[in-house]
């Protein structure tokens, strides 16, 4: 089974190609090399909240760190971590979560 990356759920049309690349520019996530395959997505379309610089909202978020109460709640995250359940990554290799108390 194809898995979906986040632009293809999403659709905010800032994957290479996509309608509001103009607009909004390409997204980091589509465009993240050292992403590919990450849960079984292109680039960085399946560990999406990990990569600086991606959309939520409209608004163009920050740091894992920063966005994490956002992406922990958001319906792509959760359906990814449900299709890979044990397989899942949260993180990139190497990625450390720093706490900003």
């Amino acid at each position: 089974m194809l898995k979906q990356n986040c632009w293809e759920v999403k659709k905010c049309g800032r994957e290479p190609g996509g309608v509001n690349v103009a607009l909004l520019g390409k997204c980091p996530a589509a465009t993240d090399v050292a992403s590919d395959k990450l849960n079984g997505g292109k680039n960085g379309g399946r560990i999406c909240w990990a990569v600086t610089g991606t959309m939520c909202g409209g608004k163009v978020q920050g740091t894992f760190a920063e966005k994490k109460l956002t992406c922990l709640s958001c319906e792509f995250f959760r359906q990814v971590k449900t299709e890979e359940d044990t397989k899942f990554q949260q993180l990139r290799p190497g990625q450390a979560y720093k706490s900003h108390k």
